[in-house]
């Protein structure tokens, strides 16, 4: 019933023509959309599914049960864009973890983690007392770094303005630099040569590292770790693993640094609500209307899209929210690229070793090291459940099995539960399981994904792993939906499955996102603009690369 009254029919477009064409109706692509809307465009956003929301959308695939299909839980939407969209107002309701984090442990321990301090401590001292005093400290640094980096990811990359821009526009964009630079520099200063220091060595370093010189007990590296290396095809040994890590604790609910939470009716709700900001600003959302190409016309520039079905609509401008690769690669004629940017583009990293599984079971998992006595959800339930990575140790050997080419022989899974405190998504008494797991290859070289025994022997390897911990937990599931690399490309459109549109080593990231030279949301194309989680400044369900994108193109409008 919301996709008939938000959502418009494909077969109303032909022939129409707009101020903007947004293609794809992921969260970026709304909240550019919205933006733009809001500055009096006439906006028209051309999504290829049949249900807006990219990877962040909410399917009922198993009667009863509704899943967060790919984007699992929320933190780094953000906060600018709750506010200025007003996005509780169109429904958008949070629910808060506590505690967030729960590790089980073969010989019986288990560690919680979460926003409450006295708990922290209390559970780090039964493995390091070092550990429980350290960590108040860990906690504060990394706070630190995320407020040094905060002003950077609501801010377009200080890129410079294509040359044929006019002068008063290359003036003025000069300016605009120089304002930035200035800021940063102040920012860095106040910040500390000591801290600048530590700042660089998170950055470059592997999380190894950087968790071995802070803490002593494995299961506590191993616990964080996992945020250096969750949508990755890297270990916590490799280098620059530390920035993933930082990005993953950048986030906020309701004003709590670094708390995730769980979205009401699933990060579908995160989509619907932005989507209604949008048509309230005037945006018209069309689902069921694939983009065949972008065209273009004789002098070079876009002048709109041609359709899957055949049909043409017209614009002057264009964001793609796809990937860079499918975007310059699949939408625009590549002999109108410039050849070092489609060499560039074709040397990018794409690849991936997620893969998502959706659960409904018909009770809870009970957790033999966890003897605590709850009638029905406890602690153990509400955040974020460790499988697999009791060590960093353990995470490097399972990424190993995948740079041989083989899935993991003991996956390293991030297993939520968000029906223990969303009541809307699944029926009385049974529940809504996530599993996010990693290592699976794209092209693994023992199966294939399109086997079904393969795909369902390696779901089965996830269950019997967490069996291990929680018993009999493979007999109490109904059925489930598995998304690998190759699915994830196929369903949602993300290239080679990676969930960040592109990996976020440090070679691709601020001025380098998507590639050296064009980080600014422009193309060489002109009136083509990228708005997607493949630009500045990265993945995860942020909002930040669709509001910086509209920006981009309300200042190029007005320059015009």
């Amino acid at each position: 019933m919301w996709r008939r009254s938000l959502c418009t029919a494909a077969s109303a477009l032909p022939d129409k023509r707009f101020d903007v064409l947004v293609i794809g109706g992921g969260h970026n692509g709304l909240t550019a959309a919205s933006y733009l809307a809001r500055d009096g465009l006439s906006v028209a956003v051309l999504e290829r599914r049949q249900v807006i929301g990219g990877a962040a959308v909410t399917e009922e695939l198993i009667p009863g049960f509704k899943f967060s299909r790919c984007s699992y839980l929320q933190s780094l939407l953000r906060p600018s864009i709750i506010k200025e969209l007003e996005l509780a107002r169109h429904g958008l309701k949070l629910l808060k973890r506590s505690p967030s984090s729960f590790t089980p442990c073969i010989d019986g321990r288990y560690l919680l983690l979460g926003p409450n301090r006295d708990l922290n401590r209390s559970e780090i001292s039964k493995f390091s007392v070092r550990d429980a005093d350290t960590y108040p400290r860990y906690e504060k640094q990394l706070e630190k770094f995320c407020e040094f980096m905060e002003p950077l990811l609501d801010s377009p990359p200080p890129e410079s303005l294509p040359s044929v821009s006019s002068f008063h526009a290359q003036f003025k964009d000069k300016i605009q630099k120089s304002v930035f630079w200035t800021s940063f520099l102040q920012r860095a200063v106040s910040l500390g040569q000591r801290d600048v220091v530590d700042f660089l060595e998170l950055l470059l370093s592997p999380a190894s590292k950087v968790l071995n010189s802070w803490f002593e007990s494995d299961v506590l590296k191993a616990t964080l770790g996992t945020d250096a290396v969750i949508g990755t095809t890297g270990s916590v040994h490799t280098p620059g693993s530390g920035y993933v890590l930082l990005h993953h604790v950048m986030g906020e609910t309701d004003g709590d640094r670094g708390v995730w939470s769980y979205v009401e009716g699933g990060m579908g709700s995160v989509s619907m609500a932005i989507g209604k900001a949008a048509r309230e600003a005037g945006a018209q959302i069309f689902t069921n209307a694939e983009v065949s190409h972008v065209t273009i016309n004789d002098s070079g520039k876009v002048n709109g899209v041609l359709l899957a079905d055949g049909s043409r609509v017209l614009s002057s401008i264009v964001l793609s929210n796809a990937t860079p690769y499918k975007t310059f690669m699949d939408l625009v004629p590549t002999d109108v690229l410039p050849d070092d940017l489609v060499r560039a583009l074709k040397q990018s990293d794409y690849s991936s070793a997620t893969t998502k599984i959706n659960l409904a079971v018909d009770k809870l998992p009970q957790f033999q090291c966890c003897k605590l006595n709850y009638p029905d959800a406890g602690p153990q339930h509400m955040g974020t459940i460790h499988i697999g990575s009791e060590s960093m140790e353990e995470i490097d050997l399972a990424c190993q099995d995948a740079v041989n080419g083989c899935s993991s022989r003991r996956p390293i899974i991030e297993m939520t539960i968000p029906s223990v405190l969303d009541k809307t998504i699944s029926p009385h008494g049974k529940h809504v399981i996530n599993l996010f797991v990693q290592y699976t290859p794209y092209k693994p070289s023992d199966g294939s994904w399109d086997d079904p025994v393969y795909r369902d022997s390696f779901a089965q390897r996830c269950f019997s792993l967490i069996d291990e911990y929680a018993r009999g937990f493979s007999s109490t599931v109904i059925g489930y939906d598995m998304l690998t690399p190759p699915d994830l490309e196929r369903e949602i459109g993300l290239t080679g499955g990676n969930i960040f549109h592109g990996a976020m080593g440090l070679d691709s990231l601020f001025l380098m996102r998507p590639l050296k030279g064009w980080s600014s949301y422009r193309t060489p194309v002109p009136g083509l603009y990228l708005c997607g989680s493949g630009t500045h400044p990265g993945g995860a369900v942020m909002g930040a690369p669709g509001r910086n994108a509209a920006r981009v193109v309300l200042q190029d409008v007005k320059n015009r």
